[in-house]
């Protein structure tokens, strides 16, 4: 107890410094979200529709993505792109991997989402006339979403859990707050005990969040 009591005391001193950098963390993970479903969307279509020089270029994005780890991206693009004269902040370079990152798990996520949708629906949606892209966008998508939706909510709960590793370039998130705190009063314990009650409070809320939106999309379908 004379053990814990002072690791508890370190944790609720350090929870007004970790809330505040949690806003860049949600902030963090809200833009590559917005960022990235554009992103996943273009490049699902791409694999899906484009010719097949365009696609070996998307599937060769995704590839590469998914086979290496965010840390490593991150690295690349804030400390390998001033090699070619394209300077980043650490926010501008952190916001930027997680977009890319996102973007090819998220391709992911529409593509099987859109090839789940019925074959008889796009050729119903062009027996009235509609174009290819009039189709996706009135019939196609809209069905596909329902079906993304919940991968697409673990995606955002995970690109939360991704921004700690933005702190390697010295953006002050949830994490790098975390460890300037350890820095000035040397208890490491107290203070990432806090930083992960926040990481899961967050996950929490929108984890209750997501499946609010779940049930309300099957109550109105």
């Amino acid at each position: 107890m004379d053990t814990l009591l002072p690791i508890l005391q370190s944790a609720w001193a350090s929870l007004p410094t970790l809330l505040a950098a949690t806003r860049l963390t949600i902030g963090f993970a809200l833009a590559a979200m917005l960022l990235g479903l554009p992103l996943g969307l273009i490049v699902a279509l791409l694999r899906l529709y484009a010719p097949n020089p365009v696609r070996a270029i998307a599937a060769l994005y995704v590839s590469f993505i998914r086979g290496t780890p965010l840390l490593v991206q991150i690295f690349v693009i804030y400390y390998g792109l001033p090699s070619f004269g394209v300077v980043l902040s650490p926010v501008q370079g952190g916001v930027l991997a997680l977009t890319l990152n996102a973007g090819a798990y998220l391709s992911e996520t529409i593509r099987a989402a859109i090839e789940s949708v019925p074959k008889g629906q796009h050729e119903a949606a062009f027996s009235l006339g509609l174009t290819r892209l009039q189709a996706l966008r009135y019939v196609v998508v809209p069905q596909a979403v329902r079906v993304a939706l919940p991968s697409l909510g673990n995606s955002l709960i995970g690109l939360v859990k991704d921004t700690s590793l933005v702190s390697v370039i010295t953006v002050v998130e949830l994490l790098r707050s975390a460890q300037l705190v350890i820095a000035r009063t040397f208890e490491p314990f107290g203070p990432y005990l806090a930083a992960a009650l926040v990481y899961w409070l967050i996950s929490s809320l929108l984890e209750l969040a997501q499946r609010r939106l779940e049930r309300r999309l099957a109550r109105s379908g």
